[in-house]
């Protein structure tokens, strides 16, 4: 039997939160907001619902203060829960027209931090280190093409061109279709993955065959490779999209180059990678093209 969600069980807890989600549900999916950034946004409240027992609508100033200093205080540096929980309110206050709580929601600043990234020599190592061919294929791919977790686990086997070296990442944030290079000896490993596992569909199925990857399923697939590196760096399985930034720029990429190839929307976005790497321009491709000096071991 599976665990039910935060939002799951807030809905069961307090019946009326389920209208109030329903209807944040509706509004964000009708303003093209991303899924993801949605689904964020709604379990960060329904932890809220839950401590409480009420819906957020009927709490009063001093409480949602306590609960958005208990975040704050006990949050990691990113501090993630604590803005997708103050984006969340601010929307759901504005949809009720509950101005008290609207007003009384701190601003919330963008991080300065910059984020951490592998080495060359950490991704050769993290990409040999899974036994499993199909962990391997997918942190190669993950690296390879700089996906976000959410566009990896919505790649189909169709979306994998082997004849022009790319792949098709489909309405991913911002609604954007966009083609990434893809290095030849990821489309070897990719080949041997799927004559080894066969999948029908999905590029990576996840425990039950057919159905996608979750994202739990992944995040504890990179942690338990980390472990085994040894690598002592505070990461994520994000950390490899943001390595694949940094290193197409110390391979002599140019910076409005790697904004396409990640997807960002807006240039200033991508600018951050610069205070990590230098850039010389050259023209697109995928960086294991390079790690691996153009598909020899």
């Amino acid at each position: 039997m599976s665990r039910k969600s935060y939002l799951e069980q807030a809905c069961e807890a307090v019946p009326e939160f389920k209208t109030l989600s329903e209807k944040f549900l509706r509004k964000y999916t009708i303003a093209g907001k991303s899924e993801s950034c949605t689904r964020n946004y709604l379990m960060q409240i329904s932890k809220m619902v839950l401590h409480f027992q009420c819906s957020p609508l009927d709490l009063s100033i001093d409480q949602m203060e306590e609960y958005l200093f208990h975040i704050r205080e006990n949050e990691k540096p990113s501090m993630s829960s604590f803005k997708h929980l103050v984006y969340g309110l601010r929307t759901l206050f504005s949809m009720f027209k509950n101005e008290k709580l609207y007003l009384a929601l701190p601003p919330v600043s963008g991080s300065k931090a910059l984020p951490v990234v592998f080495s060359q020599a950490e991704v050769r190592l993290i990409l040999k280190t899974p036994k499993l061919l199909k962990h391997r294929a997918l942190f190669a791919v993950i690296y390879d093409c700089g996906l976000r977790i959410s566009e990896v686990i919505k790649l189909e086997i169709k979306d994998i061109d082997f004849d022009r070296k790319q792949v098709h990442v489909r309405q991913s944030k911002h609604k954007k279709d966009r083609y990434v290079p893809v290095s030849p000896l990821t489309i070897r490993g990719i080949k041997q993955y799927l004559e080894t596992s066969n999948p029908q569909k999905w590029l990576f199925n996840g425990k039950v065959r057919g159905q996608q990857a979750s994202r739990e399923g992944i995040r504890h697939a990179f942690r338990s490779c980390i472990q085994k590196t040894g690598i002592q760096k505070e990461v994520c399985i994000h950390t490899l999209r943001h390595s694949y930034a940094t290193h197409l720029l110390e391979m002599g990429l140019d910076i409005v180059s790697v904004k396409n190839q990640l997807g960002h929307a807006d240039i200033a976005t991508t600018m951050m990678y610069l205070h990590i790497a230098r850039s010389n321009p050259m023209a697109g491709f995928a960086p294991m093209e390079k790690l691996y000096g153009n598909g020899r071991r």
